[in-house]
């Protein structure tokens, strides 16, 4: 018998020890919040990039993920570091295109998407950004004897453009709003089918933000054959794309951009990335940096 009741007494000891256990856990992960839950315990952090959005994201000499928006986000991923207590980190790479990024991040598969992503109301009825990092437009990338200068010079001629981007909808309202005909849609699946389309004369014109039409020219075999025209036809803020309502992960993200936007280490990452380009930082995209520069 008292054999019997040390046995119970044991087994009700490791029970209270688990449950307890299970409560500090459990306690623990409501603190982080799911997205710091997951990736502290898995020891591992999802990330979605481009491969063609040069500057900002794109795969490099080394076939690595390189550009302002991933140097960005591993700044973003040492704070992450920080703040769950660990040192190192396990980085799952995931290639995402414009009609993938956001069904990924809306499903729990990706963490953060560094890419070239704009920030808009209607975007965030399914995923949530962290600050503005980038600002933006639509414009058209043509070659130079192309006759093309302004949207209404697309009629009766072909122009790619890239599905689930805001440049698509952009354009097509501009073509219908402007009463603009015979303008034949080539969509594409990224940046790189578009340009492709242009260098082998299947379309006149591809558009999509003025920024990575430059970068296309940039990684061109001749890039004095094309150029950017026309206004801008829309405002695009880019932003890091984050999972849907989880406030403490937006917390973290934002206070590492907020520290990089006080320091000025901003502006080190973005010469490195534009001034190879000839593209100054402009006076909004500065202002913006300040505005959310928020103190500790």
């Amino acid at each position: 018998m008292e054999m019997k009741m040390k046995r119970l007494g044991t087994l009700l000891t490791a029970a209270a020890i688990g449950l307890s256990t299970i409560g500090t856990s459990s306690a623990q992960d409501q603190e982080l919040g799911p997205t710091l839950s997951k990736i502290k315990g898995s020891g591992v952090i999802t990330i979605g990039h481009r491969e063609t959005s040069v500057p900002f994201s794109y795969i490099g000499e080394e076939q690595q993920p390189v550009g302002y928006t991933i140097d960005i986000c591993m700044q973003i991923v040492d704070e992450i570091k920080s703040e769950i207590g660990v040192d190192e980190l396990n980085i799952k790479w995931v290639p995402v295109t414009p009609q993938t990024r956001i069904p990924l991040m809306a499903n729990g598969t990706l963490n953060l998407e560094c890419g070239s992503t704009t920030n808009n109301l209607t975007r965030q009825q399914q995923v949530d950004y962290a600050a503005i990092t980038y600002i933006t437009g639509t414009k058209l990338l043509t070659k130079k004897d192309s006759g093309i200068a302004t949207v209404e010079d697309l009629a009766g001629k072909p122009i790619a453009l890239a599905q689930g981007t805001t440049n698509e909808r952009v354009v097509k309202e501009a073509i219908e709003e402007r009463g603009i005909e015979d303008v034949n849609i080539v969509s594409v699946r990224d940046h790189a089918e578009g340009f492709l389309a242009l260098q082998t004369d299947r379309v006149d014109a591809y558009s999509t933000d003025d920024i990575l039409l430059y970068g296309l020219i940039e990684k061109a075999r001749d890039p004095e054959t094309y150029e950017v025209v026309g206004d801008f036809l829309s405002y695009d803020p880019y932003a890091i794309m984050l999972p849907q309502n989880d406030s403490k992960f937006r917390l973290v993200v934002n206070r590492r951009l907020a520290e990089l936007f006080r320091t000025g280490e901003i502006e080190k990452i973005y010469s490195k990335w534009f001034e190879p380009m000839g593209v100054p930082m402009s006076d909004l995209l500065r202002a913006n940096f300040k505005i959310n520069a928020l103190p500790k």
